[in-house]
This record gives C-alpha cells, sequence and structure tokens, in this order.
C-alpha cells in the first residue's frame, strides 16, 4: 500500500508540467506561512498575534468598514505597499504621545470578495498582511505580542542581575593570591587577570565576553594533557571550584586561538630573570 502510494506522487510529480512545479512549492509554502485568527487569540476586538519572521497575517476586512492594524508602541514606518490600491483603501495615523506613541495603518475594501497583500517596513521589523475582503465580517484590529524580543530582554536583565551579584561572599582579600601568567595568541576575549583564593580560582575577562562568544576552559595534567574542567560563568567572570598549575581557553577551529594559564607564572619569570 505505502509502495502504491509513493509510485502515484511520483507519477504525478512527473506529469506535473515543469513550470507548474516552483509556483506549486511557492503556493505551498504561503499556505504553511499564513497565520488565522483565533478564538484564544482574542483580546476583546482586537486579535493578538504572536510575531514571527517570515509570517503571513490574515486580516479580514469589508466594505464600509475600517480594520486597524496597529504597530508596537515606539515604534514607526519606513513604508507601506499594497499589492492592490486601486479597490482598498491604505492610510495610517498614531495615537498617545511620547513613548506610548503608536503607528495605526487603517485598512477598507471597496467591495467584498477581494484579497491583497500588505508589506509594512518599519523602525524595527517587516510585517507581511494577506488581505481579504467578506460581505459584511471585518476585524476590528489586530496587533501583535513580540516572543522574541521579549526573550531578549529577560536574558539581557538576567544577565545584568548576575553582573550586579557580589562575586564571592566571605573571602579575605589578603588571602588572594594573583600570582598567575597569561600568555599565547591574544584574542578579544584574553582574560584580564587570574587570582584564588587558595580553594578556588577566578578568570577575569573583559566586559565584551558577555556579548560575544566565550572560550572553553581546559585544565592541564601532569603530562601536558587536556581536560574539560567544571566551571561557571559569573558576569565576566570565570569561577573554577579548584585550584590548577595551568590550564588553557580554546576557540575556533582551523585556526585556534588559545590562551594558556599558568600558576606562579609570575614568580617563576622573576626567578628565571635572577639566576
Amino acid at each position: 500500500m505505502m509502495r502504491r502510494i509513493i509510485v502515484t506522487a511520483c507519477a504525478l510529480s512527473l506529469a506535473m508540467p515543469a513550470a507548474a512545479q516552483p509556483a506549486a512549492r511557492v503556493e505551498a509554502a504561503n499556505r504553511a506561512a499564513i497565520r488565522e485568527p483565533s478564538a484564544a487569540g482574542y483580546l476583546d476586538a482586537v486579535q493578538v498575534y504572536p510575531y514571527a519572521e517570515g509570517a503571513l497575517y490574515r486580516l479580514y476586512a469589508a466594505p464600509e468598514r475600517v480594520s486597524d492594524i496597529m504597530l508596537e508602541p515606539g515604534e514607526t514606518i519606513t513604508s507601506v505597499a499594497a499589492g492592490d490600491t486601486l479597490r482598498w483603501t491604505v492610510g495610517d495615523t498614531t495615537s498617545g504621545g511620547g513613548d506610548t506613541k503608536r503607528t495605526h495603518i487603517l485598512v477598507k475594501p471597496f467591495a467584498a470578495g477581494l484579497h491583497t497583500n500588505l508589506v509594512v517596513t518599519t523602525s524595527r521589523r517587516v510585517y507581511r498582511l494577506q488581505l481579504s475582503s467578506t460581505a459584511t465580517t471585518a476585524m476590528t484590529a489586530i496587533r501583535w505580542t513580540y516572543p522574541a524580543d521579549e526573550l531578549l530582554a529577560y536574558r539581557k536583565q538576567v544577565q545584568a542581575a548576575e553582573a550586579a551579584k557580589p562575586l564571592a561572599a566571605g573571602i579575605a582579600i589578603e588571602q588572594l593570591n594573583f600570582d598567575y601568567r597569561i600568555s599565547g595568541d591574544k584574542p578579544a576575549w584574553t582574560p584580564l587577570r587570574a587570582f584564588d583564593d587558595g580553594r578556588q580560582t577566578w578568570i577575569e575577562f573583559p566586559a565584551s565576553i558577555v556579548v560575544g562568544e566565550a572560550p572553553p576552559l581546559f585544565v592541564l595534567g601532569d603530562k601536558g594533557e587536556a581536560e574539560l574542567v567544571n566551571y561557571r560563568m559569573v558576569g565576566r567572570y570565570y569561577v573554577v571550584d579548584r585550584l590548577f598549575a595551568a590550564a588553557e581557553l580554546r576557540l575556533g577551529g582551523k585556526k585556534q586561538m588559545i590562551v594558556r594559564i599558568t600558576r606562579g607564572g609570575k614568580t617563576a619569570r622573576r626567578k628565571g630573570r635572577g639566576a
């Protein structure tokens, strides 16, 4: 049965004109991208769509009724382009002021049974809408939530809160050992310094480490073998719950950047000069 279905599908594909196949793929992709209004998405008379890059949002309109497309507060229009400007009226206005100022795009069809699309570019993103007109049913308004932006803002809040926390509590400054040498390559993330309290080791990075790619840390054994070590990132510090004689930070593929951290390196260099 499965073989018969596969053969039939292949036969249909071969029977379809070559020019029709790309068009069919485009139509299928557009159908899959359309977000239709849902009962769960309504807040009073406003349909609220979760924003996703590449999605198509359906708006149903009707003659003699205006439908409102509400942008995010503070977001400004760069351009508005409609596929059919003869049978659809498209205009814009604003409400509120200051940080709460909101742009509204107002849409109205001249007749029922019309279909077109609308592309709105703004200072923050691009909205792509599919417009359909009916005889009597019109959506009063639509707007969006922005899950990706909210997640990014939350992550920034968490990072800021972590960075504001004390690095460690109950540690006597006089017990800290800063006798570490940092050598090797000089990438932008090269640590500023390393130190320990006899139990834990801290590696301090430039502030840019919180927005860039962080290198993994390897501890070097007695024979020079490298092994991953458990550590956690607190703000711009790596905190390692152990001491080590030597470790390396490595990042990259074929052209790998390697920075070595050696405990007692500064003392060793001073002894070497005096020998």
